[in-house]
């Protein structure tokens, strides 16, 4: 394709929704693409998609993945990008898992997740930051792949959801069947629900 300037086209207009904020503090990227855990609540990734409406507006979806199961435990959606959006999702994962102090939430550079607001609200969870590089979606892409899913899934062919009402519905139900339902190849096919649930089982036997 190359040789021959071959490109593909592209159905939807591309959405920006990471925005680097040149003040912002300098946070490591303690993941390095290692996107699993070996219990649930130590490490977290987080990241916004948006999700087209009719007449060229949108809606954004801002997702919290626990990394041991995938399970979704933290989602909002707005018609926003602030940062109200992304600390309103960790806020929902820090209600799911009842604490997320000691645990490593993983991001992108946007600026909603460098700004001063969010670095508190993780000080406050006791959450440490992690974000990979600028401009490489390659170190956040567990979150990437996952909300092209919910978008493939969800629209099935289609360019927009229509209005802001259906787009909550579908998505909303959409997160709901991934947790208890849809079954993920990292956790041997199971669901992430049925898979956190059988860890907790079997550490309650060997407890016993």
């Amino acid at each position: 394709m190359r040789t021959f300037s071959v490109t593909g086209i592209r159905l939807r207009r591309r959405v920006r929704t990471t925005v680097p904020d040149p003040a912002a503090s300098p946070v490591p990227d303690l993941f390095q693409r290692f996107f699993t855990a070996t219990e649930p609540g130590r490490t977290c990734m987080g990241d916004i998609t948006y999700l087209p409406l009719a007449g060229g507006e949108f809606l954004y979806l801002a997702t919290v993945l626990d990394c041991f199961s995938r399970e979704v435990v933290g989602w909002f959606i707005a018609h926003h990008m602030r940062t109200g959006l992304v600390a309103d999702a960790l806020r929902m994962a820090a209600a799911t898992r009842g604490r997320l102090d000691g645990a490593v939430f993983h991001s992108d550079h946007g600026a909603h997740y460098g700004s001063r607001a969010f670095a508190g609200l993780c000080d406050q969870l006791g959450l440490t930051r992690s974000m990979g590089a600028v401009g490489t979606s390659a170190d956040n892409a567990a979150c990437e792949s996952f909300h092209a899913s919910v978008k493939r899934e969800t629209l099935q062919g289609a360019h927009e959801y229509g209005d802001a009402d259906t787009c909550r519905r579908s998505v909303v139900a959409w997160l709901t069947r991934y947790n208890t339902r849809r079954r993920h190849s990292a956790n041997g096919h199971l669901s992430p629900n049925a898979y956190e649930h059988r860890h907790h089982t079997a550490k309650l036997t060997l407890t016993a």
